[in-house]
């Protein structure tokens, strides 16, 4: 068990790859970039692919939903496990090659149980896999200076590259190498977290860290702002759900509905390539006021938006409604939640936007069959009430982060 514990220990740069000499911010980019390269593939394409092996949507939905339900209720369980042993990195490893081996099931007989288990396996196995490697990144961040939103704009990156590449593996013939880029992507995940030295801690944090330290978790007002920083992310719900949907029934070319969507992540990585300077100007409520007027204006106007010209001009503003909400509940959370604990609450985070999202999707499914506008119209309601919720929090948020 010794021996067990000094190889955990031991920086495992120094035990697969000892002759990386890239900076440590390029390699948690990478991280960053390969999951969310898989993520990408995964998230659009795999209901098709599904398809393809025979299921019906009735199936589909089945396994998909099963797996969205698990993977909300497994980030904060895996992520908290990955905090207590100290090892996030060697956690992430074990998630991605876990993933990677369940999702090859694939490729087995077996019919609906076999693919059930191998996709919903997968989902769990990476709900963690983000909020770990944003806690690591957050250390990094701290302790070499290094831009946490430049680093995880690969990942965005990563994203939109998948998204167009999909496409083209998706056919009758093709299909299998979706699931294969989607393995290899994970096991390259895996390769470059063991690329990573361990986070070291000062004496301060350490002190502030112990295993018996206070955490606000078991406090009152946590949860509500908990609540309040995944209601920004849910008020996409409409988006993510039917905004494809939306726009085929205006007649909008796919290939226009593609361009879209990626002027959205185009713009989400441009705020986060200038978001380090504006973080040195402006606290994370800041942000999270800045997320929710654009998303008020963005879903409010969503409908009334009739040219290609103007539909690409509101989704300008996923940059802020989507990047600003993201970037200020990471940074909310990283100042009040001990770094031992970032992990865990990264992954109560994304439980808070599943949850949220679930709900926001079955709401706004019931209201686009009576009228289609209606859903953006109860998303920006949504935006703004957190807008509101979040300036009755701020006061309570900045003594607990001691900014302002």
């Amino acid at each position: 068990m010794k021996i067990v514990n000094i190889f955990l220990r031991w920086p495992l740069s120094r035990v697969f790859m000892p002759h990386i000499s890239f900076p440590i911010g390029a390699r948690v980019s990478a991280l960053f970039a390969c999951h969310f390269f898989g993520f990408g593939l995964f998230l659009p394409f795999f209901p098709v692919v599904l398809g393809l092996k025979g299921l019906s949507p009735v199936e589909i939905g089945l396994i998909l939903g099963i797996g969205t339900i698990s993977r909300i209720g497994a980030s904060p369980i895996l992520s908290n496990l990955s905090d207590r042993s100290g090892q996030r990195r060697f956690s992430v490893m074990i998630y991605s090659l876990a993933g990677a081996g369940l999702l090859a099931l694939f490729f087995l007989p077996g019919g609906l149980l076999t693919l059930g288990v191998a996709v919903i396996g997968f989902m769990v196995m990476n709900a963690p896999i983000v909020p770990l490697s944003d806690a690591y990144a957050l250390d990094v961040q701290r302790n070499t200076g290094a831009d946490y939103a430049r680093m995880r704009l690969w990942g965005s990156a990563g994203f939109v590259v998948a998204t167009l590449a999909g496409g083209a593996l998706t056919s009758e013939g093709s299909a299998w190498l979706l699931v294969v880029a989607i393995c290899a992507a994970s096991l390259a995940t895996c390769a470059v977290v063991m690329s990573l030295p361990r986070q070291q801690r000062d004496e301060h944090d350490a002190q502030e860290e112990a295993e018996d330290a206070p955490t606000p978790f078991r406090t009152v007002w946590f949860w509500p702002v908990l609540t309040v920083l995944g209601l920004f992310q849910a008020s996409h719900a409409a988006f993510y759900g039917f905004g494809t949907l939306y726009w085929q029934s205006k007649n909008v070319p796919d290939l226009a509905i593609g361009g879209l969507w990626a002027i959205g992540v185009v713009a989400e990585i441009g705020l986060f390539a200038i978001a380090g300077k504006l973080a040195q100007r402006f606290d994370p409520p800041v942000f999270l006021f800045a997320a929710g007027a654009a998303a008020v204006v963005r879903w409010g106007l969503f409908p009334f938006a009739e040219t290609l010209e103007t539909m690409a001009a509101l989704q300008l503003l996923h940059g802020l409604s989507f990047g600003a909400a993201h970037l200020g509940a990471v940074a909310i959370l990283a100042k009040v939640v001990p770094s031992r604990w970032a992990g865990t609450g990264q992954g109560l985070l994304a439980t808070s936007v599943g949850v949220q999202m679930a709900i926001g999707l079955s709401v706004c499914g019931a209201l686009y069959d009576i009228n289609p506008n209606w859903p953006f119209y109860l998303m920006a309601l949504v935006a703004l009430a957190g807008t509101v919720f979040m300036l009755a929090l701020t006061p309570l948020v900045r003594r607990r982060t001691k900014i302002g």
